[in-house]
């Protein structure tokens, strides 16, 4: 693979442009949240409505990323990112004009084709390393990537205090619009289009669905970052409706699972080669069932607040920084040759997983549930994922 070259369409993207295209995704995803309990006065529609902007926009990303897989292995990497870009401006145009709630969900689906910059970011790693670095190469990425929205709810609770819900999504498009403007300068191919055509390639999955191995890391992934996409889904009702916290307050409080997932990446990157795959998705998996079960208890004892509560959390994004890039790498090694198809299917299964756990905190929660049923949904995503990760040990 020829070296890169920073700004040269000639070489491999360089690594701070594979972290903006993973980050403007994870800033899609997150800016807004602090905002969620606002949104609904201004369209006059219950919370659970506009909770539906986290998971519908999970599951529609779930379903392009497995078209997204086999398209870039077909056409490149190249013109299916900056045709997703192009479209995520559009979309984010559209959430800003929207006047209703039922026409601002269709524009927010739409956004969800953004998930493209994840979905090839990684598939870029394994076409530019081995499997060897590519699980460290991918949490250096994902490490990188968690600084761009680690600061995104704060900003965006910032915002909406400011100027209104809408601002964030402006704000959300300028990085958009950046990010499109550095692909085009520095995302050289690193993937040849194929001859194959695209019904040959989604031929190719039963090789995927086969695999027991891929499933496994898949499932790991899935539980391990469902149970992050749980808290996306209920901890916003939670901070306002139980904590009575503002929309920036909420906002610095999740920064405290950003600062945990970069602090985890670190991690992998550091000691992935060392330790192994499976040994990192283990320990990452393993801090996840542990801050769960601490933060059921101390509920229990009726000790919670909101810094516990946030505090407690934090250590699930630790524990999804050190897992998700050994699983990521895992399954992508199930088939090197397919790497885009097995990072879009993969990541479909993660993304429908959180979909349908987003969609789920949300519908437990309600007046005077207080927040014991969102961390039993997160504990039990948390072990589900441990119980994966050793079923592909066993395979071994």
């Amino acid at each position: 693979m020829t070296t890169s070259v920073f700004l040269n369409r000639a070489t491999p993207p360089s690594i701070i442009t594979l972290t903006l295209l993973a980050g403007v995704s994870a800033l899609s995803m997150n800016i807004f949240l602090p905002s969620l309990p606002m949104m609904a006065q201004y369209f006059g529609v219950p919370y659970g409505v506009m909770q539906q902007s986290v998971s519908l926009y999970l599951a529609l990303s779930a379903v392009l990323q497995i078209l997204i897989g086999p398209l870039s292995d077909r056409y490149g990497r190249r013109p299916i990112m900056l045709g997703a870009l192009v479209l995520f401006l559009i979309a984010t145009l559209g959430t800003i004009l929207a006047p209703t709630a039922g026409i601002f969900l269709g524009f927010r689906m739409m956004q969800a084709v953004v998930a493209t910059g994840v979905v090839l970011s990684r598939a870029i790693v394994r076409d530019m390393v081995s499997d060897a670095r590519a699980a460290s190469m991918i949490a250096y990425v994902t490490m990188g990537m968690s600084i761009v929205p680690m600061i995104g709810p704060s900003i965006g609770g910032l915002l909406d205090e400011a100027f209104g819900w809408q601002a964030s999504f402006g704000f959300l498009g300028i990085c958009g619009a950046l990010v499109l403007a550095l692909s085009y300068a520095d995302l050289g191919e690193t993937h040849a289009p194929s001859n194959i055509s695209l019904a040959a390639q989604f031929r190719l999955y039963p090789r995927l669905l086969t695999s027991l191995r891929f499933w496994g890391y898949a499932g790991a992934a899935a539980f391990a970052s469902g149970a992050f996409f749980a808290a996306l889904g209920g901890a916003p009702y939670v901070a306002s409706a139980v904590f009575g916290l503002t929309p920036a307050q909420t906002g610095l409080y999740f920064a405290l699972i950003a600062v945990g997932y970069a602090l985890g990446n670190f991690l992998a990157g550091r000691y992935s080669v060392r330790i192994g795959m499976n040994g990192m998705v283990v320990l990452g998996a393993l801090i996840g069932v542990a801050a769960m079960a601490a933060l059921a208890m101390v509920t229990l004892a009726g000790q919670s607040g909101a810094a516990v509560f946030f505090g407690l959390m934090s250590l699930i994004g630790v524990g999804n920084g050190i897992a998700l890039p050994s699983a990521n790498a895992g399954i992508l090694s199930a088939r090197p040759d397919l790497a885009g198809s097995a990072s879009g299917l993969g990541g479909a299964v993660m993304m429908a997983g959180g979909a349908g756990l987003a969609a789920l905190a949300g519908a437990v929660l309600h007046q005077g549930t207080g927040e014991m049923p969102l961390v039993l949904v997160m504990l039990g995503s948390a072990s589900a994922s441990v119980l994966c990760i050793l079923g592909v040990m066993r395979l071994r």
